[in-house]
C-alpha cells in the first residue's frame, strides 16, 4: 500500500473540523497508520515548505502554519496520493469542487484547512519530516468489520 502525509491545519482545528476531515478519509476506505497533534516550529516549516521559502507569500504561510496545533497523519491506501488529493480539492478553496473537503468546508486560498502530499516522492520526504518509523503502525483490517471487494 502507498502512504501519504496529511496535515489538518490550524484553521481546521480552530473551527472544530478535525473529526469531519478524518471521517472523510476513513469513509473513502483509507487507513490511518500514524497520527499526532503537534505544533510546527519555524525550522520544521522551512523544511516542509522548502520549495516556497524564497517566494513572496512564504512569510505569511510560515506564520499561519506555526500559529497553532496541527494534526499530522500518515494515511495508507491504493494510489493514496491521488485519492487524497482528489478528496482534498483545489488549493484555492474558492475554486475547489463541491464534494471535496476544501470545496465543502473552506472559502480561502491560504487558510485551506488541509495539506496533502502532491506526489509519492513528496509523501516519502514529508512523512520522514513528521514521523519516526516507530510511530507508524502497520495493521490489517479485520474482515469481520470491513470489506473492500477490490483489495
Amino acid at each position: 500500500m502507498d502512504r501519504t502525509l496529511v496535515l489538518i491545519k490550524p484553521d481546521a482545528i480552530q473551527r472544530g473540523l478535525i473529526g469531519r476531515i478524518i471521517s472523510r478519509l476513513e469513509d473513502k476506505g483509507l487507513k490511518i497508520v500514524a497520527m499526532k497533534m503537534i505544533k510546527i516550529d519555524q525550522a520544521l516549516a522551512k523544511k516542509h515548505y522548502e520549495a516556497h521559502v524564497n517566494k513572496p507569500f512564504y512569510p505569511d504561510l510560515e506564520k499561519f502554519i506555526t500559529s497553532g496545533p496541527v494534526i499530522a497523519m500518515v494515511v495508507e491506501g491504493k494510489e493514496v496520493v491521488d485519492v487524497v488529493r482528489n478528496l482534498v480539492g483545489a488549493t484555492n478553496s474558492r475554486k475547489a469542487q463541491p464534494g471535496t473537503i476544501r470545496g465543502d468546508l473552506s472559502n480561502s486560498f491560504s487558510r485551506n484547512l488541509i495539506h496533502a502530499s502532491d506526489s509519492q516522492e513528496a509523501a516519502i520526504r514529508e512523512i520522514t519530516l513528521f514521523f519516526n518509523p516507530s510511530e507508524i503502525i502497520a495493521w490489517e483490517r479485520d474482515r469481520f468489520y470491513y470489506y473492500a471487494p477490490d483489495e
